[in-house]
């Protein structure tokens, strides 16, 4: 591994187009798969988030990027995805240093759609435009979509350079500036970017990061220079988030958890359904709040859908997020790892869960493995059915009815996304059209693209990403009535 050096340099900030030490408290930032520190982050002081906003502020102002046209924005927004794919390695190898996923996901599902995601919205950069409207007055009459100003966007841990960049990119692309807050545990690649987008032709203070823990998120959404808020993490938090914003009209997207239900019909191909299933709950380590972690089973295919699950879950490789061929990595800390162990335990001590796979942390690695886990023979109301576990473990129920399957499905407060598994072609526009989510998949699990909103129902939160609907996010309307005489 060739180490990236820039974004590594201790404690620092990235604050109106330039490196800035921070001046607070340092935290670790730890390779999840060694346990040993990397570097250090910094804790931005309240001064330093202000120094973040006002450069925002200044650089909104001013109107040297505001004031661009969508074209010239474009422009810069298409060098940065080239720069980006020019760097693509380095970034690879920092977000599994940082996260410790494998490799080869970060290579072509976290740098390549860092790509795309900034060429879309270059693209679609050039079409922010209004519509003339035919009203009953002598008036020419039309609306304007203008940015809001300063975009506070405040990411989590699991994917740190998508959701950063989910953000970042149709906020700049609709003309706003931002300060951006990744995780504590995560924040490298967000400092690279910043750096690659500076040198893409963004100017000073239209980018800006400032590193560490809840306090300084909290600080940015209650900040009177913040006009908008974009959040992505637990709906514990996001309720607090959504709370703090609204005692000053701040707009806010909030994308939170969610507890993915797959359901498998009798008549499904049963290999394509057990690797969705499999591949829908170990992906990133289960840490997805997309996963899909409730497997509902027909009834006639139970068993042998069971035994299908866990034997393949069993075998999927665990270990070194940098080894070409593993598919599971570390969680991304202790208290990560803490969590997912007290869940299974609570499952199979308390609410007579059966344990079919895993279940235990993988001694023989050094960081923090969990093994592939499946529940079998759980109850609707059991916390591991209820809540969201965020790690590699899936829990497996069985129904009967179509409509049973749909309420078992639409049962926890989660609305994020949902899935089945079914040859019947009328079966799956129906179910698809019941299940209360913001994304469903037919006969796959997972599949994502730019160009379709991202966002869930529910306590899965609200707002979306992606697509033409993730820059209007950015955007507020303006009517302009013009008289005829």
């Amino acid at each position: 591994m060739t180490t990236p050096t820039a974004p590594l340099a201790p404690g620092r900030l990235y604050i109106d187009g330039g490196w800035r030490s921070g001046e607070g408290l340092r935290r670790d930032v730890v390779n999840p798969a060694t346990g040993k520190a990397v570097t250090t982050a910094a804790d931005a002081t309240d001064a330093e988030v202000d120094a973040a906003v006002e450069a925002a502020r200044r650089a909104y102002d001013s109107g040297v990027w505001s004031g661009l046209s969508g074209r010239e924005r474009s422009r810069v927004l298409y060098r940065a995805a080239a720069l980006i794919q020019e760097h693509a390695e380095e970034l690879a190898q920092l977000e599994t240093l940082d996260t410790g996923k494998p490799i080869q996901f970060s290579r072509m599902i976290d740098v390549g759609n860092t790509v795309t995601h900034f060429e879309y919205y270059a693209g679609l950069a050039y079409s922010i435009d209004g519509a003339t409207r035919q009203t009953g007055l002598p008036a020419l009459a039309y609306t304007r979509h203008e940015p809001y100003g300063v975009v506070a966007a405040i990411t989590p841990f699991n994917f740190p350079l998508i959701l950063s960049t989910s953000k970042i990119a149709p906020a700049l692309a609709a003309g706003n500036t931002v300060v951006h807050k990744p995780a504590e545990d995560t924040p490298l690649t967000a400092l690279r970017l910043a750096e690659l987008l500076t040198e893409a032709g963004l100017p000073a203070g239209v980018l800006n990061v400032v590193t560490g823990g809840g306090a300084v998120g909290e600080r940015l959404v209650r900040h009177p220079g913040v006009d908008k808020v974009a959040f992505t993490g637990s709906t514990a938090v996001g309720r607090k988030i959504a709370a703090a914003a609204a005692e000053t009209l701040k707009p806010a997207t909030v994308e939170l958890g969610g507890k993915s239900a797959n359901l498998i019909f009798a008549d499904a191909d049963l290999d394509s359904a057990a690797h969705a299933a499999v591949s829908g709950f170990v992906f990133n380590t289960g840490q997805f709040c997309m996963g899909g972690t409730r497997l509902l089973v027909q009834r006639p295919v139970y068993d042998e859908m069971l035994a299908r699950v866990a034997g393949a879950a069993g075998g999927v490789p665990v270990g070194d997020p940098l080894a070409p061929h593993t598919v599971v990595g570390p969680m991304a800390g202790q208290r990560h790892l803490d969590k997912v162990k007290s869940y299974v335990q609570l499952g199979v001590t308390e609410e007579g869960a059966t344990l079919v796979a895993g279940g235990h942390r993988v001694e023989s690695l050094d960081g923090y493995f969990f093994a592939p886990t499946v529940l079998a023979d759980v109850r609707q109301d059991a916390r591991v059915v209820q809540e969201e576990i965020f790690g590699p473990v899936l829990t497996v129920q069985a129904f009967d009815t179509e409509e049973e399957a749909v309420a078992l499905a639409n049962g926890t407060a989660f609305g994020l996304a949902a899935g089945l598994q079914t040859s019947d072609l009328g079966r799956a526009h129906r179910v698809a059209g019941a299940l209360k989510a913001g994304m469903v998949w037919v006969n796959t699990w997972g599949m994502l693209d730019v160009t379709l909103p991202f966002g869930g129902y529910k306590q899965s939160g609200y707002g979306r990403e992606y697509g033409p609907e993730g820059l209007h996010e950015y955007t507020q309307t303006k009517s302009v009535y013009i008289p005829m005489s």
